[in-house]
């Protein structure tokens, strides 16, 4: 590659990607899912509107039903967001506040004594999110520490044990399951199919939780890197107030960056970082791009590549010890 790599590489023909994901989706419905319709859970985040609006425009606002699912820990922008998102499209939805499920599972009471594990004094009031060093500029063993926010806004950040991190984030996965269970009662109620709406960054790194939000009947985004995700948003004319939100990962109570969290550098970055590793880009070459020294880069196409062999789990089916049944999966 020579000096010319930059963004540019991303550019779609949005027109003719757009048409192509549509076609997929009908006949994705017609042949082997034979459903009639769609379900999107919303929550005003860029994918989760991309992946309506190509809904709607595969099917007809008709056949498109939404879910809108807080919980007590979600943002108090979600609601207002996604009803705006989801009257711009003229769709159907659902308001299922999962609070109260989490409460039943136990969820608050085992995400608070996992974080008393680092803060004793967490409790009621509190706030918390998990971060990471960024790999660009930290070397060494990437760890994961919390971020605790009293009630009078002191601020107390602790490095998190790799078991109290496992504990924390089993606890924040029943979010994930529990929206996707609700989700697929609805598509069996209306005999629709249910659009999983992980982003190829996402799906490609294993940002998602299995059987939770990592599941779905059809993934229409997730050959497309995230910049791309906004650029089919705006084409397909989603609202500037979602195009224009930084994105947030909407688990923790303490708002949360995706690069906090989990990628190395803001999703622009990434994608670059992600395409150069995918395309064979020399470092030196991603680096001039987005403004960081090879060796920076160096470590984040080792990230990737780390990534990919830590969450092969989660792209696993269940494994048979024989096959149980042969079947022409016709796609």
């Amino acid at each position: 590659m020579t000096d010319s790599f930059s963004e540019a590489v991303l550019k779609l023909d949005l027109q003719h990607e757009a048409e192509l994901i549509c076609e997929k989706i009908k006949h994705y419905l017609r042949v082997p899912l034979k459903r009639r319709g769609l379900i999107v859970a919303i929550s005003g985040g860029i994918d989760s509107s991309a992946s309506l609006a190509l809904a709607v425009r595969a099917v007809g606002k008709d056949k498109v039903f939404c879910l809108q699912m807080p919980e007590a820990h979600s943002s108090e922008d979600t609601i207002g967001i996604s009803s705006r998102l989801a009257q711009h499209f003229g769709v159907a939805t659902q308001h299922e506040d999962i609070t109260s499920i989490l409460e039943a599972v136990g969820f608050y009471k085992r995400y608070d004594d996992a974080v008393r594990q680092v803060v004793p004094e967490y409790g009621q009031g509190w706030k918390s999110k998990i971060v990471i060093p960024n790999v660009a500029t930290s070397k060494g063993f990437t760890f994961f520490s919390l971020i605790a926010q009293s009630p009078d806004n002191n601020i107390i950040k602790q490095r998190l044990p790799h078991k109290t991190y496992l504990a924390i984030v089993a606890a924040t996965n029943f979010k994930q399951r529990i929206r996707k269970m609700l989700e697929y009662y609805h598509a069996d109620r209306l005999n629709y199919a249910v659009v999983g709406t992980p982003n190829r960054l996402e799906y490609d790194q294993g940002f998602f939780v299995k059987l939770g939000d990592g599941a779905g009947d059809i993934k229409p985004i997730a050959h497309l890197y995230k910049s791309q995700v906004y650029m089919m948003a705006s084409y397909l004319g989603v609202p500037e107030e979602i195009r224009n939100r930084t994105p947030t990962t909407d688990t923790y109570s303490l708002e949360q960056g995706q690069d906090e969290f989990y990628f190395s550098l803001p999703y622009a970055e990434m994608d670059l970082c992600l395409y150069g590793k995918n395309h064979n880009i020399a470092p030196k070459e991603v680096a001039r791009a987005i403004g960081l020294k090879e060796e920076q880069v160096k470590r984040i196409y080792q990230d990737i590549d780390t990534k990919r062999a830590t969450t092969t789990y989660l792209q696993l089916p269940p494994l048979l010890v024989s096959p149980v049944v042969e079947i022409n999966h016709e796609v």
